[in-house]
């Protein structure tokens, strides 16, 4: 397997993104390398539209009585926020972006199994995107990110079918996505690379991609019977009509929990190459991590009614969810654990992937224990509802997901753009993040336990001083994220050239030039060592 030199890259560059000019050639392409850049601009796009939704609510929210917009504006800007950065960002980010343009070069194959697909799938995204937006443009959805029923499906009168006609056309979008993956992990891995052999990201986007095809339907089934409802009256969930409003929380919560592990397990992939390349060191527990990716995904279809626990269901009912939701734990903790164990004693550098990387570790926990109070039936009788639910779900969403993805991106960047960017200024973007989130959401900790409902554009003055705080962090949290756009725009033109492996790991993507070539590699890589060898000083190829 030959490495390219650096005199040649710019040769193999002009060959990779500029192998045909124009906008049509990138419309129609079929290199998963291509779509996966076009996935990052759509998804960045979406990403600073649903931040300035927030912006917006954290304006509001200075003032005990909201002087910036009317409550019904308020509505409007929570459910905006939610819709796009849940199923526009957060769910499609790392799957769509990272997994499109890594998980053929860390397999050894040339491109996904179903090349078309993948640009559907695109297409679908940009679809879904483009319909939502439109209503929102057109005078926007109030019902929350949730669509709860029977106020979504009979009483609403903004524009709720366009928003879920949206949410609907990007689940298959998702499907897709999850399909291609799949088929390409079982049927396209180089000759060597057995499942034991397979880099934890891989691992990852396969746990990721079952919850995609067996999750994804049941959201796309309930949304149809919004519609239904909705525009012929049939009587499923309005109780008026006959119908049951607790039958749509189960069948969204049965798709929406495992999709919060559609958002985080990617994020965990991506930390576990980025802890072993930096610390030096083999992941400890190898198998425990792998298999705990496959347990998360497994198990994350079994606790959705904790998300019920005041709804009125089956007090036994709610015992075994309460059961369940400190069981997924398990498989969490025991990443983290070997994290931990991983560092230890490593070789360490703290380059902006590493900074990311902890800075996940370490917001994730806090999510995740925060998250063992909303599992148990007495607490979550009183949090239910506030901004601690609001503080939990942003330290595991954001905290964890985006600075997952902000590290994912940062340490493939070299790989996808050919150019380095400046370290210094990266590892300052990293902490301003760092802090900037902690002070916007840490706050709501605080409000939820003293009883501060959530959605709500109105709240008591004692409360003042907590939001003001939530709103200065947002500010900071806000400008860390213009940062790395910056930076990295600068280095497509300003950069250094990146040499084909800058961080000297040991992944197969590694061993073909940066940027890559379009089929990935000159000869195909035959694998002959587990993808951690760092101690042994060995490549994974023959």
């Amino acid at each position: 397997m030959s490495v390219i030199p650096a005199e040649q890259l710019m040769d193999k560059r002009v060959h990779y993104l500029n192998e045909s000019y124009g906008v049509k050639s990138w419309l129609f392409t079929k290199d998963h390398k291509r779509i996966g850049l076009l996935y990052l601009a759509s998804i960045t796009f979406m990403f600073f539209i649903g931040g300035a939704a927030a912006v917006l609510m954290r304006l509001h929210l200075i003032e005990p009585q909201g002087a910036l917009v009317e409550p019904e504006t308020y509505n409007k800007l929570f459910t905006m926020h939610g819709v796009i950065m849940v199923f526009f960002f957060l769910i499609p980010s790392i799957p769509a972006v990272l997994g499109n343009f890594l998980v053929p070069m860390m397999i050894g194959a040339r491109d996904l199994a179903f090349p078309k697909l993948n640009l559907l799938s695109w297409y679908l995204y940009m679809a879904g995107a483009l319909l939502t937006l439109s209503a929102i443009i057109a005078g926007g959805v109030d019902t929350g990110w949730t669509f709860y029923t029977p106020y979504s499906s009979v009483y609403a009168n903004t524009h709720v079918m366009a928003v879920a006609i949206g949410v609907f056309i990007n689940g298959f979008s998702s499907i897709l996505t999850g399909l291609n993956f799949v088929v390409t992990i079982h049927k396209m891995r180089a000759p060597g690379l057995t499942w034991f052999r397979l880099p934890l990201f891989i691992w990852a986007m396969y746990a990721t991609s079952i919850i995609f095809l067996l999750g994804t339907p049941v959201l796309a089934i309930t949304l149809v019977l919004l519609g239904l409802e909705r525009l012929l009256h049939v009587g499923i969930f309005d109780p008026k009509l006959g119908g049951d409003p607790l039958l749509f929380q189960h069948l969204f919560w049965f798709y929406s929990h495992p999709a919060v592990y559609i958002m985080i397990l990617p994020g965990m992939g991506v930390v576990s190459e980025i802890i072993a390349c930096f610390s030096r060191k083999r992941i400890f527990g190898y198998g425990l991590v792998a298999f705990s990716s496959m347990s998360i995904a497994a198990i994350s279809f079994l606790v959705w009614g904790h998300h019920m626990f005041v709804t009125g269901q089956s007090i036994y009912a709610g015992l075994i969810f309460s059961a369940l939701s400190f069981m997924v734990a398990i498989p969490s903790a025991i990443k983290v654990f070997n994290w931990t164990a991983t560092l230890y004693r490593g070789s360490i550098s703290y380059d902006a992937p590493m900074l990311y990387a902890l800075g996940f570790i370490g917001l994730f926990t806090m999510g995740g224990l925060t998250g063992m109070f909303l599992a148990s039936l007495a607490t979550d009788v009183h949090l239910n509802g506030t901004y601690f639910i609001v503080a939990h779900f942003h330290y595991i969403m954001v905290g964890g997901a985006v600075m997952a993805y902000l590290g994912g991106i940062h340490f493939w960047w070299p790989k996808i753009s050919g150019r380095m960017y400046s370290d210094g200024w990266a590892r300052f973007a990293a902490f301003v993040i760092f802090i900037g989130f902690n002070l916007t959401f840490f706050p709501q900790f605080m409000l939820g336990y003293l009883g501060m409902p959530r959605r709500y554009a109105f709240y008591p003055a004692e409360f003042q001083v907590l939001n003001v705080m939530s709103t200065a962090g947002a500010s900071i949290l806000g400008i860390g994220y213009l940062i790395p756009l910056v930076y990295l725009a600068y280095s497509l033109r300003y950069g250094p050239v990146a040499p084909a492996n800058p961080w000297g790991a040991r992944g197969l993507e590694w061993r073909t030039s940066s940027p890559p070539v379009t089929e990935n590699f000159e000869e195909t890589p035959i694998v002959t060592a587990e993808a951690y060898a760092y101690d042994e000083g060995r490549e994974p190829l023959a």
